[in-house]
C-alpha cells in the first residue's frame, strides 16, 4: 500500500465577512482498497468552510483532505484480466434485444485495455477539493467546491447506479461559477458531492441498514459538519430516493429538494404496470405513455434490478472477478438510459463511460453497490412506496426526455403536494447532469431561486 503525502489548502475562497472557518481538527487520514491509496493532511484552512457558527469539531467528526492514487500494479492487473477475457459466442439476433452485442463490447474492452488512460481522470479528480469524514461508522468521501460568489446556496448532489459522483463533475463549473456560463452571480451554489457508502471512494458498510433513510440522515450530518445551516438537495436514481427520504425526515436546515426521477406512479396503477396489463381506457395521453413505458421497463429491462435486490452477493462474484463482465452489466444500462437511447458513446464519450466503469472496478464495489438495492428493496417509481405525500418541504421536478419514464405533471402534483416547480426539458436522459451539465445547472438555478435566503 503506497502512502501519498498530500498538502491541501482548504482556506475558503469567500470573503471572511461571509463565513467563519471551522477549526483544523486532524492530521493524516489513510484508506486503501484494491491497490488504491488515499492520504491527506489538514491544510492551512483546516476543514471545509461554510456558513455555520465557528466551532472546533471533536476528532470523531474530523474532515480529512483526500487524494487518490491507483497503483501501477492494479492497472496492470486490470489490463491482464481484460486481455484474458473469455468471450461468449455471438448473439443470435441482429440487435441488442438479447443484451450488449458481442462486437460492441469487444470494441469497448479493447479500448479499455489499450487506449484508455485512468491517470487522466485521477489528475482531474485530484485537482478538486476532496475530503473524507466518518459518519455513523462509515467513511464518506465527498467533493466540496465553494463558489467564489458570496451567499452561494449550499447544494448536495446524490448519484445513483450505474452512475457515481463522476456524473456531476462537468456541472461543478456552471453551478459554482454561473457568471462564466451565462448565469448570474446570485444564482451560485456551493456543491457537496458525496459517494453513497458502498460506492466509489466511500467505505463499504459492514452491517445491515445502509438504505435510503440512513444515507439521508448521514447527508444531513455531512452538510452541517461542513458548515451549513441551510441547504438544498438534488438527486436522480438512488439520489431521488435518498432525497425523498431526506424530505420525509425534514431535518432542520433542508430548504427543499429537486428530483429528476420522481416517484409519481399512483397507487391504483402500480399492480397493472407490473403485470403488463393494458392501461385504463380513461388515462390522458401523457399518463398512458408513462404507464406503457414503465410496463415495458418492468417486463423487459428490469432484470438487473431484480438480481441486485435479491442476490447482490452472488452477482458480485462475477462482476468483481471479470472487468469485461462488469463493463457489460453497466454499459447496457448506461447505453439504454442515455438520451437518445443507444447513443451513449456519442453523448458521453467512450472515455467518460470507462471512467465510471473503472471507478467501480478499481474500488471493488460491484457487490457493495448492489447491496443498496437489497437494502432499499422498494418500488422507486411508486408514490405510495416512497411515501411522497408525507413530504412537506418544497419539491422541484425536472423531467428529462430520456428518463426511464416521463413523469406526467398530473401524477407529480398528486404525488408531491408541496411541489412548487415542474418543467419538461428537451434534452438529456437518466444521467441528467452527466449528459447535459449546462442544462442541468440552469435547472438548478431556476428550481431553487425562490428558496434562497
Amino acid at each position: 500500500m503506497e502512502i501519498i503525502p498530500v498538502h491541501i489548502n482548504t482556506t475558503s475562497q469567500r470573503k471572511p465577512s461571509k463565513i467563519r472557518l471551522l477549526s483544523a481538527v486532524c492530521a493524516a487520514g489513510l484508506m486503501a482498497a484494491s491497490g488504491i491509496a488515499f492520504a491527506g493532511q489538514a491544510g492551512e484552512g483546516g476543514a471545509p468552510a461554510g456558513q455555520a457558527s465557528s466551532r472546533s469539531a471533536p476528532s470523531s467528526e474530523a474532515i480529512r483532505p483526500f487524494k487518490v492514487h491507483v497503483s501501477d500494479k492494479a492497472l496492470k492487473e486490470l489490463k491482464a484480466r481484460l486481455q484474458a477475457t473469455r468471450w461468449p459466442d455471438k448473439e443470435t439476433v441482429g440487435d441488442a434485444s438479447q443484451g450488449v452485442q458481442l462486437a460492441k463490447l469487444q470494441q469497448l474492452v479493447k479500448y479499455w485495455e489499450t487506449g484508455y488512460d485512468w491517470h487522466r481522470l485521477e489528475v482531474r479528480l485530484n485537482a478538486l477539493p476532496q475530503f473524507v469524514t466518518t459518519i455513523d461508522g462509515v467513511d464518506v468521501q465527498f467533493i466540496h467546491v465553494r463558489s467564489r460568489h458570496p451567499n452561494a446556496m449550499p447544494l448536495i448532489l446524490t448519484h445513483g447506479w450505474p452512475g457515481s459522483p463522476l456524473e456531476f463533475i462537468d456541472a461543478i463549473g456552471p453551478l459554482t461559477d454561473p457568471t462564466a456560463y451565462g448565469g448570474k452571480a446570485e444564482d451560485a451554489f456551493d456543491v457537496v458531492i458525496p459517494a453513497i457508502p458502498g460506492h466509489g471512494f466511500s467505505s463499504l458498510p459492514k452491517e445491515l441498514g445502509w438504505g435510503p433513510d440512513r444515507v439521508a440522515r448521514a447527508w444531513d450530518v455531512l452538510m452541517h459538519r461542513v458548515g451549513y445551516d441551510h441547504y438544498v438537495a438534488q438527486g436522480g436514481d438512488h439520489g431521488s430516493v435518498i432525497s425523498d427520504a431526506m424530505a420525509r425526515q425534514k431535518p432542520q436546515g433542508l430548504l427543499g429538494i429537486h428530483l429528476n426521477m420522481p416517484a409519481t406512479v399512483p397507487p391504483e396503477l402500480v399492480k397493472g404496470i407490473h403485470a403488463g396489463d393494458e392501461p385504463p381506457a380513461n388515462l390522458p395521453d401523457a399518463e398512458r405513455t408513462a404507464y406503457q413505458t414503465l410496463s415495458k421497463f418492468f417486463a423487459r429491462n428490469a432484470a438487473y434490478g431484480a438480481m441486485m435486490v435479491t442476490r447482490p452477493q452472488t452477482l458480485g462474484y462475477g462482476l468483481n472477478d471479470s472487468p469485461a463482465g462488469l463493463a457489460a452489466f453497466m454499459y447496457e444500462k448506461i447505453t439504454e438510459w442515455t438520451y437518445p437511447s443507444g447513443n451513449a458513446e456519442a453523448v458521453l464519450g467512450r472515455d467518460r463511460i470507462l471512467d465510471d466503469i473503472s471507478l467501480y472496478w478499481l474500488t471493488g464495489t460491484a457487490s457493495s453497490s448492489s447491496r443498496f438495492y437489497w437494502e432499499n428493496n422498494n418500488n422507486n417509481f411508486s408514490s405510495a412506496a416512497q411515501r411522497t405525500t408525507e413530504i412537506t418541504v418544497p419539491v422541484a421536478i425536472t423531467v428529462f426526455p430520456g428518463e426511464i419514464y416521463r413523469a406526467p405533471k398530473s401524477w407529480a402534483q398528486r404525488a408531491y403536494p408541496s411541489m412548487y416547480y415542474f418543467k419538461e426539458v428537451d434534452r438529456g436522459g437518466h444521467f441528467a447532469a452527466w449528459e447535459q451539465p449546462q442544462l442541468f445547472a440552469e435547472e438548478m438555478r431556476s428550481a431553487f431561486r425562490s428558496l434562497r435566503k
